[in-house]
């Protein structure tokens, strides 16, 4: 029987879950996390592996769509597991390193005065919009598919899992808390709109307290964008949208104190070399691994 071949994004995933398991023996957690993420992850790599073997028997257009959105879901799970590695607690050394950054940039270069020029409009914009960006990555598989173009769905998911889940592995090396939590009210914004509370809802049920550095936010929105511009050259308003979108989304971390301009800086760092690993011609290794596959099997005429 031929090894299934998996994608790139997949393979991704696979390597990701595998190091969590790894560093969930090495950190000081609790005894019944290492062994339920072990369990959990080699279920992961199980049922992918499995998903590839029944798709390369018959190419149908369900289970290869399954596959193309299957790791929008799994980028969640990666979040939530590489939560539960967090430290006991916090030393805030790097913190208060970074806020210094942050009242420069806030203050003296007057960035947060120019947000609130105009009031509450746009503070409440960039709080949608750093609400958006879980969006971004059906907004660009939905428009692969609109376009007809879904075989480049992995070209446009791999980027993103490996921006979004180097942030991640990084995590553990860097233990810091937000600063909305660790200097409360300092420099927060002047409005509190709806959706800011919308978004600490949210931040208050699902966030972690492993690490805010990189943010994922920024690597994750930048990335997806970048990516968009480079597989659907003939939709460009789309591509300039969700780049118009990132930068949104970036400035919201830090102006709504949910990220450090550290943060910012370095997951947008991380989103300049997936794209560009993944868009060169130093991708031709990756292509090994996806060619590791069972010939498509024709369809009966």
């Amino acid at each position: 029987m031929a090894i299934p071949g998996l994608r790139r994004t997949e393979w991704a995933l696979i390597v990701y879950f595998a190091y969590v398991s790894v560093m969930a023996r090495i950190l000081p957690v609790k005894a019944p996390v290492p062994g339920l993420i072990l369990r959990l992850n080699l279920a992961i790599a199980g049922g992918y592996f499995l998903l590839a073997y029944a798709d390369s028997l018959r190419r149908g257009r369900f289970l290869g769509s399954l596959r193309d959105w299957y790791p929008t879901a799994l980028l969640l799970l990666a979040y939530r597991e590489i939560g539960w590695l967090a430290p006991a607690g916090h030393n805030y050394a790097l913190e208060r390193t970074w806020v210094r950054w942050d009242k420069v940039v806030l203050n003296e270069w007057g960035v947060k005065a120019l947000i609130e020029f105009a009031g509450p409009l746009l503070p409440a914009v960039l709080e949608i919009s750093y609400a958006l960006v879980y969006a971004m990555p059906f907004i660009g598989l939905g428009a692969l598919y609109v376009c007809g173009l879904r075989d480049r769905a992995d070209s446009l998911m791999f980027p993103l899992a490996l921006s979004v889940l180097s942030a991640y592995v990084l995590f553990p090396y860097f233990p810091s808390e937000p600063p909305r939590t660790v200097f409360p009210g300092e420099d927060f914004p002047a409005h509190l709109t709806v959706f800011r509370r919308f978004n600490w809802a949210m931040l208050g049920n699902y966030g972690i307290h492993t690490s805010v550095f990189p943010s994922a936010h920024v690597s994750g929105s930048f990335t997806v964008a970048l990516a968009v511009r480079r597989l659907l050259p003939g939709r460009k308003w789309l591509g300039r949208s969700l780049l118009v979108l990132a930068v949104l989304i970036t400035t919201a971390t830090v102006y709504g104190r949910y990220h450090y301009v550290a943060d910012a800086a370095a997951g947008l760092a991380l989103a300049l070399a997936a794209t560009a690993v993944t868009s060169s011609p130093w991708r031709r290794p990756w292509g090994a691994l996806s060619s590791l596959r069972r010939p498509r099997a024709s369809l009966p005429s």
